[in-house]
């Protein structure tokens, strides 16, 4: 690729619109670098939309002595729940205890580190619990442990963090591949394939940070000059959603005879989310999907565990995402570190390389700060990281109940379910959302289970929605409710504003 002195020059290049590479983009962002941020499909279309929806310090990683990453996460925890309090919340976790799997001392034991590790400001502590017979677990399991932990809109997140880098002055672009990058001496030439049109466009960019996820490696051997500096492990996790098993507000942790752990989370109101797997994944990242065995496996430790027995025409939904893990030569999948590592090149006169490995949702913003940081060495106006102090976009409110009632005060017209959705899903941003509406005619056309056009023109103009799966999927997880016929008229609805020109 030629130089190109007219191309607009970018500070940062961000190459990725998952977790990290949204929260990367937004600390930048808001430290004052000028920063442009890549992704080749949707936000949040891999991996960050495929997670178990947990903001978690990891219990399991301290029987493999990952104390440090623990603590991080832990302690993140109350950082996250302080500036997304209406897409995160503390959750509850019941841990049935099965003697001939996990003496209970070591539980114990485990559950004393979680409680002490980092400082808990707004959780509870852990505690003992006895089952019954109004609980819903088999008559087998009389006992067990409770903890605390958090739920995440995982995918929400990620927008949000674009969102929060946009009101810095970021430019997010998606649907956008990056096509090549090239050092011409201090700068990165860029060029940027527009998927839908296939129209090039260059740019220029101080520094380049690859935050590819699962496409880590392999962009140093399509796009990025050069070696890649670090192996990735693909581990795939699967997940299957069905009607819920119980009416507990808690979430289950159920232990395996293979020293795995399942999570059965409350989930949308009406369903219980059962998850995940670790299986040793090859092949293109885009193209995963659970298999008969792993749907097999987590239907039968469900099983195993609940009075309420599972077969596969229970399942409503299913989805599968790639964890592109650092390669720690550990025996198995599940023994795999969750940890990071920032590798960082920047050969004499030539602008530097920034690439991700590894991570998890919970730390992907002590990730992006430790990444930024690494760039104080190449932008001197840098300042210092605001991330932990400032609310994600719609998160500036004291408590979601109140929010609520606020809500309802001011748009009495529009069902309390879906204002309910409004407040857990936008925060202060339904107020956005509903600008210049006054009835719940304003709200125009309902595509089913309280979708109205004016949430879904909001989703287009504001938050880079383009597909009705971008919507039903990422944006919201109202695609286990409508149903086909549904789901087609707003792919309709969508391709009608398209025409017009008036979405992206």
């Amino acid at each position: 690729m030629n130089n190109n002195p007219s191309a607009e020059l970018y500070d940062l290049l961000v190459i990725g619109g998952g977790i990290n590479g949204c929260g990367i983009a937004a600390d930048a962002a808001s430290r004052g670098l000028k920063v442009l941020l890549c992704e080749q499909q949707d936000l949040a279309a891999a991996t960050s939309s495929n997670s178990s929806k947990l903001i978690h310090g990891g219990l399991r990683y301290l029987e493999h002595y990952e104390f440090r990453l623990v603590r991080e996460a832990l302690a993140e925890r109350e950082v996250l729940l302080k500036i997304a309090p209406h897409i995160i919340w503390p959750l509850r976790f019941r841990l049935p205890h099965q003697p001939h799997l996990r003496p209970a001392l070591l539980i114990r034991l485990g559950l004393f580190l979680y409680d002490h590790l980092a400082r808990r400001v707004t959780l509870p502590a852990s505690t003992g619990i006895h089952f019954g017979a109004t609980d819903p677990l088999a008559s087998t399991i009389q006992k067990g442990f409770e903890y605390s932990d958090a739920w995440v809109d995982d995918s929400r997140l990620v927008v949000l963090n674009a969102m929060a880098a946009r009101q810095h002055g970021a430019t997010i672009l998606t649907r956008s591949r990056c096509q090549s990058v090239s050092r011409q001496g201090k700068l990165w030439q860029v060029e940027l394939s527009e998927q839908r049109s296939g129209q090039l466009s260059q740019y220029q960019a101080r520094a380049v940070v690859n935050a590819a996820g699962p496409w880590v490696a392999s962009l140093f051997e399509q796009t990025i000059p050069g070696p890649t500096p670090q192996k990735i492990r693909l581990v795939k996790g699967s997940h299957i959603v069905v009607p819920k098993l119980h009416n507990d507000p808690q979430a289950y942790i159920l232990q395996n005879v293979d020293q795995r752990i399942v999570f059965v989370i409350p989930y949308e109101d009406d369903f219980s989310l059962i998850g995940t797997t670790d299986v040793e994944y090859q092949g293109d990242p885009a193209k995963v999907a659970i298999s008969d065995a792993e749907t097999d496996y987590l239907l039968q430790i469900s099983n195993s565990y609940f009075r309420q027995q599972l077969t596969r025409q229970d399942i409503r939904h299913s989805y599968a995402g790639v964890r592109p893990l650092l390669d720690d030569e550990a025996d198995s999948a599940q023994a795999v570190t969750r940890d990071y590592k920032l590798e960082w090149d920047e050969p004499a006169d030539a602008a530097p390389l920034l690439s991700i490995f590894g991570g998890k949702i919970t730390t992907y913003r002590k990730l992006a700060q430790a990444a930024v940081d690494k760039l104080a060495s190449v932008f001197a106006h840098i300042g210092p990281c605001v991330t932990a102090q400032q609310p994600l976009p719609g998160g500036d409110f004291a408590n979601q109940a109140q929010l609520l009632r606020e809500l309802s005060q001011s748009h009495s017209y529009v069902p309390a379910a879906v204002l309910q959705r409004y407040a857990r899903s936008y925060g202060t941003l339904s107020h956005q959302l509903l600008v210049g509406c006054h009835s719940l005619a304003d709200l125009g056309e309902d595509f089913g289970h309280g979708l109205y056009q004016a949430e879904v023109s909001y989703l287009l103009n504001h938050e880079w929605a383009q597909t009705a799966a971008d919507i039903l999927w990422r944006r919201s997880k109202l695609g286990l409710r409508l149903d086909q016929a549904q789901q087609q008229r707003l792919a309709e609805f969508i391709e009608r504003r398209r025409q017009q020109g008036k979405v992206a």
